[in-house]
């Protein structure tokens, strides 16, 4: 099949938001998806495919959120693959291209999600990760009164303490961290600042594993427009803030889930093959990279992918941290956005969220969280199951960023949307809404903006 180049021209966001019910999925996907194709200029008739990415629903709900937009007859597919669906979809608009079958995709994650922990919607049927539960419970022990997803990457960390002789301050630096740097992203759903005291002293959830080191449950969207080089050259006006997905690389488990360890029980294996295949793709290494979203649903788990991907020699994430090395001024700042430990985790959105961040920080407009002289950016989105992306992305003018003094003059939204969680208007929606096939009855009335909440 032949290969060719795929771009993000278009991101948008919705606040981050704590799940009360008060915002349901078709506007979080439908506000995501207006600003995505605002900041890319584009109409949703020149919308090829869509692709909807959520976990928590029914079959169609990306129609639901599609119609909206219009009913073009396109296209849509719905992606559930746990934490990592945001991203495969993004996977997935770039194999479309690259094979040639498409020039513009719209891919929208949304998830409106149930307060507490993760649960399974179906009881009577075999969980898809009975055989993890069943191997952690032989190694471990199972603690039924701990949610799962924190007793297995406490398990991670605990087992990287016992081979590298990480310490409990090391992952609450890493979740100090990742709560500083969420104080500048108008998105998160948290952006209060934490010393390592306070996050260390928080309940205990799953040693070494605080309730400061967890992601929380989230209400939110994201979306993204991919476009072919073909779609580029027909639109040079998108050149300056177009972002080359020079790699991109899906992977699942190995034999090696099952080798008793407790790391490899959450994707490390999967993590490494899709860092490595990407970095390939792209003609880069880890030490190209400055910028990095990586997939921290608890801090044990962005201790071992610093190792995963690279960042760092192989048992050294914990000394890495300790030298202050993910953050501004360190040798890559990794969660510029927070996190899914402050910013949020919604699903489905949480992939498509990471590359809203890099393609802002790509472009020069996360002007308040700015990394100076970024060429390549990193994204690792992570699904126990499981399913591991890892995309790399640069400037399609193959240049570094350079800081944007005033975005609004260069941004078709009128504004920073990297510096403000602005709701869309009527008026913005009359601009991306199809012009040839909508339909008046799939218009949200009294329309509830996440921004606003």
């Amino acid at each position: 099949m032949a290969k060719f180049p795929s771009y993000v021209v278009g991101v948008g966001l919705t606040k981050f938001i704590k799940p009360r019910g008060l915002v349901d999925y078709p506007e979080l996907g439908f506000e995501a998806g207006v600003k995505a194709m605002l900041d890319a200029g584009i109409n949703y008739d020149q919308v090829d495919q869509g692709i909807a990415c959520y976990c928590y629903g029914d079959s169609t709900c990306g129609q639901r959120v599609f119609y909206q937009f219009g009913m073009t007859q396109i296209p849509i597919y719905n992606v559930n693959n746990n934490c990592a669906t945001g991203s495969t979809g993004l996977f997935m608009a770039s194999q479309l291209i690259a094979g040639g079958l498409a020039d513009c995709v719209l891919v929208v994650g949304f998830e409106k999600m149930a307060p507490g922990s993760l649960k399974s919607a179906y009881s009577d049927r075999a969980p898809p990760n009975e055989r993890t539960v069943e191997m952690m419970r032989t190694t471990r022990g199972y603690d039924t009164k701990v949610p799962r997803a924190p007793q297995t990457f406490g398990n991670a960390g605990r087992e990287y303490m016992e081979k590298f002789g990480a310490r409990l301050e090391d992952f609450a630096e890493i979740a100090r961290v990742n709560h500083q740097h969420s104080a500048k992203n108008p998105y998160s759903q948290f952006q209060d600042v934490y010393t390592l005291e306070e996050i260390i002293k928080s309940p205990m959830i799953h040693y070494p594993l605080t309730k400061l080191q967890c992601c929380p449950t989230s209400d939110g969207g994201a979306a993204a427009v991919i476009v072919s080089q073909k779609f580029l050259d027909a639109h040079p006006d998108l050149k300056s803030q177009a972002i080359l997905i020079a790699g991109c690389a899906m992977a699942t488990d190995s034999p090696s889930l099952y080798s008793t360890s407790a790391i490899d029980l959450v994707g490390f294996e999967m993590t490494k093959r899709a860092s490595k295949e990407a970095m390939i793709q792209a003609g880069v290494t880890p030490k190209d990279v400055k910028v990095c979203e990586l997939h921290d649903c608890f801090s044990a788990n962005e201790m071992i992918t610093l190792d995963g991907l690279g960042l760092c020699e192989p048992g050294t994430a914990h000394q890495f941290v300790r030298q202050g090395n993910i953050t501004f001024g360190g040798t890559v700042v990794v969660n510029p956005s927070g996190g899914l430990i402050s910013k949020g985790h919604p699903l489905g959105a949480t992939g498509l969220a990471q590359c809203a961040e890099l393609c802002w920080h790509l472009r020069g407009w996360a002007t308040n969280r700015h990394v100076q002289g970024v060429s390549v950016a990193l994204q690792h989105n992570l699904g126990l199951g499981g399913a591991a992306v890892v995309t790399v992305y640069k400037r399609a003018d193959g240049q570094s960023n350079t800081c944007v003094v005033d975005v609004s003059k260069v941004s078709r939204m009128g504004y920073n949307p990297a510096l403000e969680a602005r709701p869309i208007t009527e008026v913005d929606i009359a601009k991306v809404r199809s012009f040839r096939s909508h339909s008046t009855w799939m218009e949200v009335r009294d329309r509830k903006v996440s921004a606003l909440l």
